[in-house]
């Protein structure tokens, strides 16, 4: 154990960010591919890639690390959140997830909004949620603000301080009761709209009508998620609501994901069916309004066992507690899911939907060699991440919340005042 802490210790040393030649020894590797759990295997790192995985390879060159059979996972998805463009939810000037009403008009509706721009490498959430194992997030646009149930467009993240994000944009959208009272009361007004929209994308309603809800920049942003376009992220929750937006995406060609989907469990064989992957909270189990009248923890465990694919996000604070999506995984094992199917849902499922499977979510050769390896189950909160990597470089395992542990921890040790670190 001590030659672990060692060589975890020399690999954290502030240095080059370029990627690095590493060889992890004798792990429990998760690989969240088809090859599965591979007991007391090598994984061997290259030029930010992983390079081999398999026993005793050679490792020339290679920082090496001895995991002691430890867990070793692709680094964890952090859900679909605020990261990077949220900083105090309370403080308006550090909220950058949302576009507000303009110009007056009772709806804004402005699909070419693209929070990734307003994104923030050095958020301080970010550490936070690295140093607890987590890699990458989906950054979101919310749905709702500017008067409108078109949220506009996010992307996603790694950790690495890049300021671009990986892969394309997705479209956020709020369908239900959290957004009827956007489409004048009725459910059957976001329909209406939503059909609108798709006719002005494709130019059937004149882009000078007194009608037309959308820009210029508007319809080509929305052009891109009808007839098989982009991925289209839409919160929702009640099985009818959710039933009718199954048949709406086959009938537009519109490739969508469910968010929320806290009656998913009651209509998870036409989920399935349609091949559409779901996010779910899985601590949601009372009816916090009445489109969720059904829920339950058993709904990820129901969704999965139907054939469905399963991820995870947080329905609230989810910027700022990321950390508890691996609770979210072991209480969905606790209800019923397979260990194997709630892991995926932190790594694989996230990385399907939002078309990254080349890049994240998994440990297989030529994967970007992002790992997080584990003091024991990282389903169980008990355990933590011993390091993570990113493209094989380590990451300094402290946010902003250890140094401040450890500040008043040790202020009795420090000729400093406790306002300062140095």
């Amino acid at each position: 154990m001590n030659r672990f802490i060692l060589t975890i210790a020399l690999v954290t040393l502030p240095g080059s960010a370029s990627a690095q030649d590493v060889l992890i020894r004798n792990a429990t590797v998760h690989t969240a591919t088809a090859q599965g759990t591979l007991q007391n295997a090598d994984v061997l790192v290259r030029h930010g890639r992983i390079a081999a995985i398999g026993h005793g390879l050679n490792g020339a060159g290679a920082t090496v690390v001895d995991a002691a059979g430890k867990p070793l996972t692709p680094a964890l998805f952090a859900g679909i959140n605020d990261i990077g463009v949220e900083e105090v939810s309370g403080e308006s000037t550090t909220v950058d997830s949302h576009i507000g009403l303009a110009g007056g008009k009772d709806m804004s509706v402005r699909p070419e909004f693209d929070v990734t721009t307003a994104y923030n490498p050095e958020s301080v959430l970010i550490p936070v949620a690295r140093v607890e194992g987590f890699g990458w997030t989906m950054v979101s646009a919310n749905p709702g603000s500017g008067g409108s149930l078109i949220g506009g467009q996010g992307g996603a993240f790694r950790f690495d301080g890049s300021l671009d994000p990986i892969g394309g944009r997705v479209l956020f959208v709020t369908l239900g009761g959290d957004s009827a009272n956007l489409t004048g009361g009725s459910r059957a007004g976001e329909w209406m709209i939503l059909d609108q929209l798709i006719d002005e994308a494709r130019g059937r309603i004149p882009a000078d009508s007194k009608f037309a809800l959308l820009t210029p920049a508007g319809r080509v942003a929305m052009a891109k998620y009808f007839g098989g376009g982009g991925r289209v992220a839409v919160t929702i929750q009640r099985a009818s609501d959710i039933r009718r937006l199954l048949r709406w995406a086959k009938q537009r060609h519109v490739r969508i994901a469910l968010v929320g989907a806290s009656e998913g469990w009651e209509v998870a064989s036409e989920i399935a069916a349609a091949k559409v992957p779901v996010f779910v909270d899985a601590l949601v189990d009372l009816p916090a309004d009445f489109d969720q009248i059904g829920a339950t923890m058993q709904n990820a465990a129901r969704l999965r066992a139907a054939g469905v694919d399963v991820g995870f996000y947080l329905s609230s604070d989810a910027s700022h507690y990321a950390r508890k999506l691996r609770q979210l995984a072991g209480n969905a094992v606790a209800n019923g899911m397979r260990w194997d199917d709630a892991l995926a849902g932190l790594t694989r499922v996230p990385a399907q939907a939002f078309g990254l499977e080349n890049e994240v979510g998994s440990i297989a050769v030529g994967r970007r060699a992002d790992l997080a390896l584990w003091t024991g189950d990282p389903l169980d909160v008990a355990n933590t991440a011993s390091q993570l990597w990113l493209d094989g470089r380590a990451v300094p395992m402290v946010s902003r919340q250890s140094e401040l542990r450890d500040r008043y921890l040790h202020r009795d040790e420090s000729p400093l005042p406790p306002a300062y670190s140095r």
